[in-house]
């Protein structure tokens, strides 16, 4: 049975398992011994009094009480987490300035309410948003103009910078109510979509443009985008499509945040999407405020209509 005396750090080693897929990488990430990630997991099992791996498949994979468990544990942790960051402010420990680096939409659906609740909760730290495209976030990072930042795992991002996985999104079709396309069910087929021109995110003819999102979802599948035109303002993609430029090819958040009047949103048939994560430079240590910013991220909850990453997932897609 579970009791109240229950040791936080067998739910650590417990997750890593289940976030890595097996214990000697779980040992890895969160630096301890493999026998001992091991004994945790075996404590944890007496205590609930059930299994809750399936240990005769590689990786290992989770019973049914384990899922369930594994839900509950993350809860614990991200409460924990938010009281440790709640008692910082009180210890005077996190005081100063901090520079977060955003992207549009995740401005508008993330940001806006991470800045409220800091201004609220954590007066003695303020937070100065800075807004770029992700290449720009890349730059900004590296010369220290950001602390840290928010941008899509996709281009990876340059050395020295690790990451904390965040959410998952769908990319979405944009395109008028006339167009050939209305007449396809959702969700639409890239070989369709590819048959006519391409408003994108991102950098029309980059160098690292087979690393964005759109273009990677076409690429998989063995099909050529006709990407006529590229920006980094949602706002302006949805105006070339009414304008009749072309179809725009988007992430979700950026849809959900845009005026899309005069003009139809529909799901993308592809299982990638858009992953996101905070990001920061490893060639420094964070400031207080830093750290303290970075665990408000971490429990912050997600956008609505994204779903949240594991840290299994922290690795970004290989390129090509």
């Amino acid at each position: 049975m579970l009791r109240t005396d229950l040791r936080l750090e067998w739910l650590v080693s417990f997750l890593a398992v289940v976030d890595t897929g097996t214990f000697s990488a779980a040992a890895e990430v969160i630096h301890r011994s493999q026998p001992r990630v091991s004994m945790h997991v075996a404590a944890l099992e007496r205590e609930a009094g059930v299994p809750l791996f399936d240990r005769d498949h590689r990786p290992v994979s989770l019973t049914e009480a384990g899922v369930v468990l594994a839900e509950h544990a993350r809860t614990i942790l991200r409460q924990l987490a938010g009281a440790e960051a709640a008692m910082a402010g009180y210890r005077g420990a996190a005081r100063g300035v901090v520079t977060l680096g955003s992207y549009p939409s995740a401005s508008v659906a993330f940001v806006s309410q991470l800045l409220e609740r800091m201004a609220r909760t954590r007066p003695a730290i303020k937070v100065i948003l800075v807004e770029r495209s992700t290449l720009e976030l890349d730059a900004a990072l590296a010369a220290g103009e950001v602390d840290i930042c928010l941008r899509p795992m996709s281009p990876p991002p340059g050395p020295s910078v690790e990451c904390r996985p965040l959410w998952r999104e769908g990319l979405i079709v944009v395109h008028r109510p006339d167009h050939p396309l209305a007449g396809l069910p959702e969700p639409l087929p890239p070989a369709e979509v590819a048959k006519y021109p391409v408003i994108t995110i991102g950098r029309l003819g980059s160098s690292k443009s087979m690393g964005f999102e759109t273009y990677r979802a076409f690429h998989e599948r063995g099909l050529e985008p006709n990407a006529v035109q590229a920006t980094n303002q949602p706002q302006t993609l949805i105006s070339l499509v009414r304008s009749g430029l072309g179809i725009g090819v988007i992430n979700f958040l950026a849809v959900a945040t845009a005026d899309t009047d005069g003009v139809v949103a529909r799901r993308l048939d592809v299982p990638c999407g858009r992953r996101v994560a905070v990001h920061w430079s490893t060639t420094s240590p964070l400031t207080p405020p830093a750290r303290t910013l970075l665990r408000e991220i971490e429990v912050s909850d997600i956008p609505v209509g994204t779903t949240r990453l594991s840290a299994a997932e922290k690795q970004p897609l290989p390129a090509g």
